[in-house]
């Protein structure tokens, strides 16, 4: 498949700039594989097209306020973006430096006063890593003078205050990403609780956001793109309870691609899936063939993005384009901040 299958036009204007409020008035586009039927209505009725068994599957990652702006030794300005804690003792980290190529192995950044970084040495395609020194809890001190990485297409918004918890989803309880898993914004306590009393159970599973979503597709033919391994974990009760659904004949319903990915990364080839912890590099694109999953609920992605590929894989690349049409002619908001969708 080429790269340019991945293109489509969208005008400006339809970028979400600011989170919907309340979330659960996000729009919904719900698509039905079978017969390409588009119904169109808001995001607080997803649960009419759920039934009772049918089991939400939910990211509990939660956004790290992960970049960082520091001075070197002479005064210079330094701009860093966390990626991922190496093992061993002490806040020793990959990073994505902006302009990194000018430091060198030795370099002392001072974040804060209680906040100063050494970079040790080069990580993997011109990454760092830098072994910070905290005075006081290294988590607290980022959660006061980190920044939360929106994605460009949102413009400023970085020093923002609603961005860092508007940018959290209601599910977000261990931190490690460095984006949210979007599909997740358009939940509330209250969409939340209706959809439990319908009988519809909810499980969290954690992969933590990394550069391997937002990774560029560089190769002419998609095939020949490789994603960068990102950290996830799927607790025994949770598998179990995947399982248990798939067994009665209930639908799994992943909310988020991110979703997707851990669960198929966890499956056996009959679909059962096991409890996991580590990184997957799993890479959906279309001719996959879906293990464990029943539907997605997505937001609309970007070009040229292994997002679009995966919802591609999953609901047909002519039938999401067209859907991705209908939303266009609709006014719906599109990207991080935009309206849902649901495939199913």
């Amino acid at each position: 498949m080429r790269i340019d299958e991945l293109d489509y036009h969208l005008p400006e204007g339809l970028i979400a700039q600011y989170p919907i409020e309340p979330r659960d008035t996000a729009r919904l586009l719900v698509l039905k594989r079978r017969g390409g039927e588009i119904i169109h209505t808001a995001f607080s009725r997803v649960g009419d097209f759920l039934r009772k068994g049918d089991v939400l599957v939910v990211n509990d990652t939660r956004v790290l306020p992960a970049r960082l702006i520091g001075r070197k030794e002479t005064h210079g300005r330094v701009e860093v973006l966390l990626l991922r804690k190496l093992p061993g003792a002490g806040e020793e980290w990959e990073c994505l430096v902006k302009r990194g190529k000018r430091l060198h192995a030795g370099t002392t950044i001072q974040f804060a006063p209680d906040l100063a970084g050494k970079v040790v040495g080069n990580g993997t395609e011109g990454k760092k890593r830098i072994s910070f020194e905290a005075h006081g809890a290294f988590r607290e001190i980022i959660n006061r003078i980190g920044h939360v990485p929106l994605p460009p297409y949102i413009r400023g918004g970085e020093d923002n205050e609603i961005d860092k918890e508007g940018y959290q989803t209601v599910f977000a309880r261990c931190d490690g990403a460095i984006a949210a898993p979007t599909a997740g914004l358009h939940f509330t306590p209250q969409l939340v609780q209706g959809i439990e009393e319908r009988g519809i159970s909810i499980i969290p599973l954690t992969l933590h956001v990394g550069l391997g979503t937002f990774q560029p597709i560089r190769a002419e033919e998609i095939e020949g793109h490789c994603l960068e391994p990102e950290f996830y974990s799927i607790p025994p009760s949770s598998a179990e309870a995947i399982n248990a659904a798939r067994v009665r004949g209930s639908k799994i319903c992943a909310v988020g691609t991110t979703v997707v990915r851990a669960v198929e990364s966890a499956c056996d080839e009959g679909g059962t899936v096991h409890p996991q912890e580590g990184g997957t590099d799993l890479y959906i694109y279309p001719g996959y063939r879906f293990k464990a999953i029943d539907a997605l609920i997505t937001n609309f992605h970007l070009p040229r993005s292994t997002l679009l590929l995966l919802v591609f894989a999953f609901g047909g690349r002519d039938l999401i384009l067209k859907a991705y049409r209908e939303a266009m002619r609709e006014g719906y908001g599109f990207y991080s901040y935009g309206d849902g969708m649901l495939i199913m």
